[in-house]
Order: structure tokens, then sequence, then C-alpha cells
């Protein structure tokens, strides 16, 4: 397929270049200059426009919010009908709503996409979180068919901000799972019988029920770094998902003491020596970075 990537950050770059090393016609955008082998970046979106069949599609992989908008604003004067606009962003779903039915009023296909698995998806297979026009989901599942070889996936859950309501949880969840990890290996890395964790880690992958993507970084970071010594515990601030589920649940009824006592770690670890010096935030820290390339800080 032919096919306009906006954005060549992390993920964008990852995304443009897999499609184009899978077949696909692939014609770039980025708010400053950058290359990449055997694909044309254009100067302008309105060049974007012009070099694209149709239906032209449209992906979007920008920051949440403003620069989401301002590019989508962009895009929107050079339309026609039937054109199809992918937000493979961290929108908030409620966001992804209104433009769903914006672009829908338009006679423009919109799809909000998840997009999960972090730098190394690239590799492994991206695993995509769709929502929106169905019609556009279908013609598009080439391009998804692609990105997700060969272990990755793609499904389709609703329209509107179904696709990013999905992937908001996700993330949310992730929280979760990477703290319990950095406090048992905390425990382990503590008590007196001098585990050898990268071991322990490994033998954790080895069809346990803790076994899966998150311990295979695991036992990475602790083949190359066993006691996590080359930094501290500043986990930093991801983006706003996690607060969004935090809300959305509150919102349900539901309640998420794990979760939310997660993000509370995470913004304590900020100003916190105590935490910074932990095992536990330093493997979160480290976790972030070997998924998501995520700043470590020394």
């Amino acid at each position: 397929m032919k096919i306009a990537v906006l954005g060549l950050g992390k993920m964008g770059f990852r995304i443009a270049q897999k499609l184009h090393q899978e077949g696909h016609e692939v014609i770039a955008w980025n708010r400053t200059p950058k290359e990449i082998t055997g694909i044309e970046i254009v100067e302008t979106i309105q060049d974007l426009s012009t070099k694209l069949g149709k239906p032209r599609v449209f992906w979007l992989m920008l920051p949440a919010g403003e620069p989401t908008q301002n590019v989508l604003d962009e895009v929107q004067k050079n339309l026609q009908k039937g054109d199809i606009v992918i937000d493979g962003g961290n929108a908030h779903f409620k966001d992804t709503e209104k433009r769903y039915q914006h672009f829908k009023d338009l006679g423009i296909e919109f799809l909000g996409i998840g997009v999960s698995g972090g730098i190394i998806a690239a590799q492994n297979g991206y695993p995509l979180m769709v929502g929106g026009s169905k019609i556009a989901y279908q013609f598009i599942m080439p391009i998804l068919d692609s990105l997700s070889k060969p272990n990755g996936g793609h499904a389709y859950f609703g329209e509107g901000g179904a696709g990013h309501f999905v992937k908001m949880v996700h993330n949310a969840i992730e929280y979760g799972y990477m703290q319990s990890i950095g406090e048992g290996f905390e425990v382990l890395e503590k008590s007196e019988y001098s585990f050898d964790l990268e071991k322990v880690a490994n033998l954790y992958r080895k069809n346990t029920l803790i076994s899966g993507f998150m311990m295979d970084r695991t036992a990475e970071i602790l083949q190359k770094d066993p006691k996590l010594e080359s930094l501290t515990g500043f986990i930093g601030r991801a983006s706003g998902e996690t607060v969004w589920t935090i809300d959305e649940a509150k919102r349900l009824g539901v309640d998420m003491e794990i979760i939310e006592a997660s993000l509370n770690y995470r913004l304590r670890s900020e100003t916190d020596p105590k935490i910074q010096k932990s095992f536990t935030a330093r493997m979160i820290a480290m976790l972030r970075n070997a998924f998501g390339g995520h700043e470590i800080k020394q």
C-alpha cells in the first residue's frame, strides 16, 4: 500500500522503516529534517497529499494533545472525502471520540490506534489496538498485518475512541506490573541468600505465571547491570494514560489500589532520595528504558 507517516520520533521512525521493509511505499513528513533510507521525506504536509493515491492514508505518530491537533488541522486542509486519517499516538479516548465524529461529518474515515510494544516492536511485531471507522480498518489491514509481523497482532474494538481506551488501560496495568517486578526483585536482592538475580529472572521466564515480555526485559537488564549500579531511581513521568485510567475507574466505581499506588510511587521518585536509591525504582526506570527508550538518570 501507499501511506504517509507524519512524525518520525522513536515510534514513527520505526513504523515507517518497518512498512518500507515490508514492501509498502512510504512517504514521510517530520517537523525537523530527518532521513530514512528508501523513504521519501517531504517538506510540507501539502506535499504529502499530492503524492498519495486515493483513498489517501495519513498515519500520525505525534505527542498527544496540542502537537497532534495542530498537525490534524493542517492535514484537514488537504483532505478529500474517503481519505483515511490515523492517530497512532497516545491520545485521550475522549479526544479521539471528538475527532472521529468531526471527520465522519466531513466524510473522512478516522482511526485511533493504540500502538504498543515499545521500540523493540519493530523487530517483534506491534500490538495494535484499533478504534474508529471499521471501513478504514478493513482497508488498511495489509499495513496492520505488516506492522504486526512476526509476533504482534491487531484487533478492532469499535467506533470512536475504543482503541485508545484499550491502550489507556494497557498502560495503567503496565504500571502495576513493573512495580511488582521491582519490589519482588528488591526482596531477592536484599535476601541473605545472595541470589544471582539474572539466573532468577531467566528461570522466571520459563513458562511461569509471570513469564513474558517484561520478564524478558528484566533478564536482559540484569545481564548488563546485575546490581543496577549505573543509574538512580528517578523514574520520570510517562504520558497521561494511567492518570486517565484512574479517573475513569473512579467514574465507574472501580477500585484501583495497585495501579494508583504505583503511579504515586513514580511521582514520589522525582523528589524522594530514599526511593531514588531503592532497587525497586532503579528496576522500574531500567524497564522503561529497555522497552520504551525512556531516559534514565545516572
